[in-house]
This record gives C-alpha cells, structure tokens and sequence, in this order.
C-alpha cells in the first residue's frame, strides 16, 4: 500500500488528477440537491413583509445581541413542538436579512412569541426582566423606553432590503418615516399604512407612552409579530399517499 503511494506522489501529473477526481466527486454530491431544492421550500404568496417600526424594532434586536440568547429555529424535536409551537419553516425567514436561525438557547426560542404576551409583559420584561421573571438573568434593556425611535434613515433600511429580494415599493420606501410613528400612534391617520401593508397590521401604543414613539415601541412591534409573517406553518398539509391506497 505504502509502496503505491510513493509510486503515485513521484508522478505529480497524475497525483493532481487524481486530487481533482476526488474533489470533483465530492463537489457534485453537495451541489446535486440544490437543483432539486425548489420542490422542498414551502411557499406562501400571502406572506407580508415587516412594517417599518417593525423592521427598526429587528434592528435594534440585533443590535443589542439579542439572537445571542435566544434562537428563532424551533427544531422538529417533539419537545420543541409542544414547548413552542410548530417547527419553524424555511419559507417564514424568507425576508429576514440576516436570518436569525441557531441552536444557542440562553433564553426561550422566539420563532412563535408573537402574541403570546401582552405589549405591558414585554416592555417591563424588557426595562427589568426580573419584574416578571424573577429568576431570569437576562439584563436590563431600560434605556429603550427613553430613547426616542430614530426614523429619518428608515427610507434607507428599507431600499437596501429591496436590493437583497424584499418586495417593499417606491411609496412604501417614501413613507417609512412616517408609517413607523403612525403604526405606535393608533390616534393618528393610519390609513395610509393599512393600505400598505394591510389591515392585519398591529397598530397600538406599544410601550405605554403616548407621547413619544420610542426604541421600546419598536422592538416589542417586532416580537409581536415573530411567527405571523406566514401562514405556512398553519396551512393543511397534503395527505401522504401509502402503497395499496
């Protein structure tokens, strides 16, 4: 064995052919099932795209590092589902750039927290988590509450988003400033942002303050909606036919 290999490392020609067979062995074996992957994606021509108070609030979520601690990947894992609901789908991160998916849990999974707490729980989970959770060793976000939303730069968040593939329009783009405080201002015109992004939209003072719209406002808009973007999850799946049917 030993011999033919030093037989095979004197011809260096046919070393580096035999280097490129291996490769290309392996190389077709990974890309393969890319050209079949498009029957394995669900699809969801309802699904919408984040509101901009909403896309801001994802902002700031990463921007404090929250996907360090908590995931957005519920796994097929049948713990995973009765603890938090149906496993995550491909197609519900179809416009997360970047995706927040992982496996590192400090804290719960957030793929499915919309609407499982009410606005009050998260703002004074996020001011002071031991407030609610007195074991919780998640730190305090209080600052939220006091810094105002910065929504001037929005237009810009959202152009950049088109580029990579989310299908916001030039007069969603054009109005993000003002759809962002009009979506944590339910006293306000908001007919203008329903008929952008629909009437499923949460309009609603989101953290208690009527006289700002705050960094806090945001980020619990965001949390609000984690897991009804898409439908998918909820869509009835297709009867799997077994052989002698």
């Amino acid at each position: 064995m030993l011999r033919t290999h030093y037989r095979l490392e004197r011809k260096s020609v046919l070393f580096a052919l035999a280097i490129v067979v291996v490769a290309s062995i392996g190389g077709i074996i990974e890309i393969a099932p890319l050209f079949t992957i498009g029957g394995t994606v669900e699809t969801d021509p309802d699904m919408r795209v984040y509101t901009p108070l909403e896309l801001a609030g994802r902002n700031i979520y990463i921007r404090e590092g929250c996907y360090a601690c908590h995931s957005q990947m519920i796994r097929t894992l049948q713990d995973e589902v009765e603890r938090y609901g149906h496993y995550s789908l491909a197609v519900e991160s179809k416009y997360d750039h970047p995706m927040l998916w992982g496996s590192k849990r400090t804290g719960p999974d957030l793929a499915r927290v919309g609407g499982k707490y009410s606005d009050h729980w998260h703002t004074e989970h996020l001011n002071n988590p031991r407030n609610v959770v007195p074991q919780s060793v998640m730190p305090a976000y209080s600052w939220l509450l006091r810094d105002e939303l910065k929504v001037s730069d929005l237009s810009a968040h959202l152009k950049a988003q088109r580029a990579v593939g989310v299908p916001y329009t030039d007069d969603m783009i054009a109005n993000a400033p003002a759809d962002a405080v009009a979506q944590a201002s339910p006293d306000d015109d908001t007919e203008g942002l329903t008929k952008r992004y629909g009437k499923a939209t949460q309009i609603r003072d989101f953290d208690g303050n009527k006289q700002s719209v705050s960094e806090m406002d945001a980020l619990v808009a965001y949390l609000q909606i984690l897991g009804k973007l898409s439908g998918a999850a909820h869509a009835p799946q297709p009867v799997q036919k077994t052989a002698g049917n």
